[in-house]
């Protein structure tokens, strides 16, 4: 009872934080996932054991360049790009037999296009249009909530069938799929409250945030399996490091950017 009151406030305070960024303004959601990408960028660091601080300067230059200077979309699709296959080739990894060692020079690239480029992604997605688009982020928030939650509540539920028991032993294909039809459900009601995007835009964002969102949870837990650890750090209690909260998020990022870049091109 303690452990689930524990997580239970820490839970409300990080979402409390979330909206409160996005509602306030433009600036304090940019400075807020500025910090979280330098958590979540220190805590994979940690796990990846990758050593010195290069990755860091790095990360807030890229940031710099692709959040305030650069405006021209071919070399913001080049950089898309780059964190996609990245992430592509992190997917590709995951379902691998064998334990694959990362070069010092290959935990660098990882870090800083699966997690950093992620971490930019979702800082720029309200930001496709003319205005900072506040409830198009909210929307894949909540679409990322209902999916964690309903796959955690159908797979307590109903689950028998293990997603990939390798990796994450708790994880079912009845609790993905049931993620999966509540996400389109969040989407449908998404779509009823907002008309930014059509009702079959939304679906579709929903089902890439599902899959992406659902391999970018596995490719972590890989990490941290590989390494031996069972959370990425300790800043929220009961839930263990931000990186574990925003694990799915981070992966899926990219991705979504893509999805909305291409309705944009074709609308």
């Amino acid at each position: 009872m303690k452990e689930l009151l524990k997580r239970s406030i820490t839970g409300i305070l990080y979402v409390f934080l979330l909206l409160a960024a996005v509602f306030l303004s433009n600036d304090a959601f940019d400075f807020l996932f500025l910090i979280f990408g330098l958590t979540c960028l220190y805590e994979f660091k940690k796990i990846i054991k990758l050593r010195g601080y290069y990755i860091f300067i790095a990360f807030l230059i890229v940031w710099w360049l692709f959040i305030y200077l650069v405006q021209e979309k071919a070399i913001i699709r080049v950089f898309l790009m780059l964190c996609c296959t990245v992430n592509i080739i992190l997917t590709i990894n995951l379902f691998s037999k064998s334990t694959i060692r990362y070069s010092k020079t290959q935990k660098f690239i990882i870090s800083l296009f699966y997690i950093g480029g992620g971490s930019i992604f979702l800082t720029m997605i309200p930001y496709i249009g003319n205005h900072f688009a506040k409830f198009l982020i909210m929307g894949i928030f909540i679409m990322i909530w209902v999916n964690d939650s309903f796959a955690y509540l159908v797979g307590k539920t109903l689950g028998r069938t293990k997603l990939y028991e390798k990796v994450s032993p708790k994880k079912t294909v009845e609790g993905f799929i049931g993620g999966f039809i509540f996400t389109l459900l969040a989407a449908f009601f998404l779509w009823k409250y907002d008309k930014g995007l059509e009702l079959n835009q939304w679906l579709v964002l929903a089902a890439i945030v599902v899959i992406t969102g659902s391999l970018g949870d596995l490719i972590e837990s890989k990490f941290k399996r590989n390494a031996g650890v069972k959370d990425s750090g300790a800043i929220l209690p009961g839930h263990g490091g931000l990186l574990d909260r925003l694990d799915s998020l981070v992966f899926a990022a990219p991705f979504a950017y893509l999805t909305l870049q291409i309705f944009s091109y074709v609308s």
